[in-house]
């Protein structure tokens, strides 16, 4: 890239979604290094729980390597011995990380078995209850990779969300405190094990890094993965404190491994990489996670593709302006559209619920782009069929470009 430290909104886009991997060729044949490859360049994919589509952790990789088979992802990261190449942590939230990156996050698990960084009750449990801790930690050593609900005694039914079982306060507590982590999953449930059993042995007897080498280290990572970010998108990405994140920023702008730089329209300073690259264009189109390291920083989404972004699964159906479960498009260096998606496994199909395109719209190249997506997203979840729900403007052109791209494409 060019010495110049002002770059054009413009840039900053390319040097975002090359960073994010849609400037990358894909691979005709995915294989898991290629899965592994793109997991190493991100430096964390969010988990999460809501399986409209499929899990959010599948689709960052969907959308950078197109179909590939999801197993892959499994076996990187709860498969066995050297299969195993992520594990699970609080990166930005539950998160699979690359192994490169446990030592980097050891002094995380230290702080937290001292009650810091961690939800308060969560911190008092392990201030109260350490008998209860140590008698779940004793079964997992003793019987090996264990669940919250084969340990749980409650007797009375589970409440709302974050009802936890005291067996459950007990694991998630040994999981921040790095005193247990993943070996696998039953379903979506977590199962524990002592990290001995699961990661390799040379990665832990690696020496403990300092606070401040680690922090710098999660910084390097970040700035690798976003591009150009102010401070607070890159502490955001590992979730570290403003007062890390602000003294490992000066030190790493004093060792020159970090470029100050402006960018148009964007009040707050950014930095870049000192070897960052520049390319002319990024040629992408890709349906994103709502939980994409793309986008999951609404306000930075904002300031890059000038895209409002909120999550309206928890907003009552009658209030959602856009929809559930509401996948960006991303289609030439903007996010062009907003599409909400369901797979509906029992009817074979892929549903559009409602497509809305952003200002100015998609051209017909761009609204065929949109339907080819669909349509290999289809083929990938296994799915026979895409139907179009949606009875706005949009969905006329859509139909008419699924219509093209696939055998059937009938309107509900």
């Amino acid at each position: 890239m060019p010495t110049t430290q002002s770059l054009s909104l413009a840039q900053a886009r390319r040097l975002a979604l090359s960073a994010q991997g849609f400037a990358a060729r894909t691979p005709q044949q995915v294989r898991a290094e290629h899965v592994a490859r793109v997991v190493e360049r991100l430096g964390v994919v969010q988990i999460d729980s809501v399986n409209a589509l499929v899990r959010s952790h599948y689709l960052p990789l969907f959308s950078r390597l197109g179909s590939y088979p999801q197993g892959l992802l499994d076996q990187l990261a709860w498969g066995r011995n050297r299969q195993r190449k992520l594990f699970e942590y609080w990166g930005h939230e539950a998160s699979l990380l690359p192994l490169s990156l446990y030592p980097l996050l050891r002094w995380r698990m230290d702080r937290a078995r001292q009650g810091q960084g961690i939800y308060q009750q969560l911190a008092r449990f392990g201030r109260e209850q350490q008998a209860t801790i140590a008698r779940v930690l004793a079964a997992v050593t003793e019987q090996g990779a264990l669940g919250a609900g084969s340990l749980s005694t409650r007797q009375e039914r589970a409440g709302p969300w974050w009802d936890w079982s005291a067996e459950k306060h007990a694991l998630e507590w040994l999981f921040a405190a790095g005193l247990v982590t993943v070996a696998g999953r039953r379903g979506f449930e977590r199962l524990y094990d002592l990290p001995e059993r699961v990661l390799p042995a040379a990665l832990l007897q690696l020496p403990q890094l300092t606070e401040a080498d680690a922090q710098r280290g999660l910084l390097l990572q970040a700035a690798t993965a976003l591009g150009v970010a102010t401070e607070k998108d890159l502490r955001d990405y590992y979730r570290l404190s403003p007062g890390d994140s602000r003294a490992r920023l000066a030190e790493l702008i004093e060792e020159g491994m970090l470029l100050p730089c402006s960018v148009q329209g964007w009040s707050q300073p950014a930095y870049c990489l000192s070897d960052a690259r520049l390319p002319r264009r990024v040629a992408a189109s890709a349906l994103l996670s709502p939980f994409d390291s793309l986008v999951w920083a609404r306000e930075r989404t904002e300031r890059l593709f000038d895209f409002h972004y909120r999550l309206e699964i928890y907003t009552p159906a009658h209030k959602r302006v856009y929809g559930y479960y509401v996948l960006p498009f991303l289609h030439n260096e903007r996010i062009a559209a907003r599409v909400d998606l369901r797979a509906e496994r029992a009817s074979n199909r892929l549903a559009v619920h409602a497509v809305h395109e952003e200002e100015p719209g998609l051209d017909a190249a761009g609204m065929q782009a949109l339907a080819d997506n669909l349509w290999r997203m289809a083929a990938w979840l296994g799915l026979a069929d895409v139907q179009l729900n949606c009875p706005r403007a949009s969905a006329a052109r859509l139909r008419v470009a699924l219509a093209r791209g696939g055998l059937s494409a009938e309107p509900a």
